[in-house]
């Protein structure tokens, strides 16, 4: 990309990046929702789930938006950050609103699969902000978006006083299903207004790129390597944000 911006482009990048950054806050925040939601439902004695049952509900949102994020990442270079984030945005709200209709462990279980995919959001985000600015802006920009992880301080400061309130310090439980539907109501006005600002862009000669050839980068060691680093440094993240929660 050139590293000359207009005046036009360059608002129109920040623009992006405000909007990518907005989306990703929304969707990291309802991604590790289940770590507060299990935890208070345990706590409070709506359910009976034991460690393992707990670990797999807190767990299975998190694998669900890590094992996507490849092909959503394609996506996104094949047919533009706007309608492949904007789209998701939209898809994640249902089964996040779903969530307050639960109350079966296998139910809670398959929508944790849904919402999971709200996750997937870090990979289309960086490759959306990516286009728009030029490879000596990349650094900044990609440094603004990923404060979008403040999305789980947000969950893990808010929702158990969300909570707090919504059940009236515990003598209404069941108003813990309103919390779903609050995030799933983020979700679906942050998806409208992510359609109407933004402008779709795609890297150049994305269009004609066979699936061979999006995915040679991972022929190179180096890309693994930083894949491991990632594993472990975001991985450990995401683990303390959620495990704390219990503890």
């Amino acid at each position: 990309m050139n590293t000359d911006l207009t005046a036009e482009d360059r608002r129109r990048a920040w623009l992006i990046l405000t909007a990518n950054t907005l989306a990703f806050t929304v969707c990291f925040a309802v991604w590790m929702m289940n770590g507060v939601l299990i935890t208070f439902l345990v706590e409070n004695g709506v359910h009976d789930w034991g460690p393992k049952e707990m670990g797999w509900l807190i767990g299975i949102p998190v694998l669900t938006g890590a094992i996507f994020r490849l092909p959503l990442g394609v996506a996104t270079d094949t047919f533009g950050g706007k309608w492949v984030y904007g789209l998701l945005l939209l898809a994640c709200a249902v089964p996040t609103y779903m969530v307050s209709y639960c109350n079966t462990y296998w139910q809670f279980f398959l929508a944790g699969l849904g919402f999971g995919f709200s996750g997937t959001s870090f990979a289309i985000g960086i490759a959306f902000t990516s286009v728009w600015f030029p490879r000596n802006l990349q650094g900044t920009a990609l440094g603004i978006f990923g404060a979008g992880n403040a999305g789980a301080a947000l969950t893990t400061l808010l929702a158990p006083r969300t909570l707090k309130w919504l059940t009236n310090n515990g003598e209404n439980i069941e108003g813990w299903r309103y919390l779903p539907r609050i995030y799933a109501v983020l979700l679906l006005v942050t998806g409208i207004l992510f359609l109407l600002v933004t402008t779709n862009r795609k890297p150049p000669g994305s269009a004609t790129k066979t699936l061979a050839q999006r995915l040679k980068p991972l022929e190179q060691i180096r890309v693994w390597r930083f894949g491991l680093y990632y594993f472990f440094v975001f991985g450990g993240f995401v683990a303390l944000a959620q495990w704390l929660v219990p503890y």
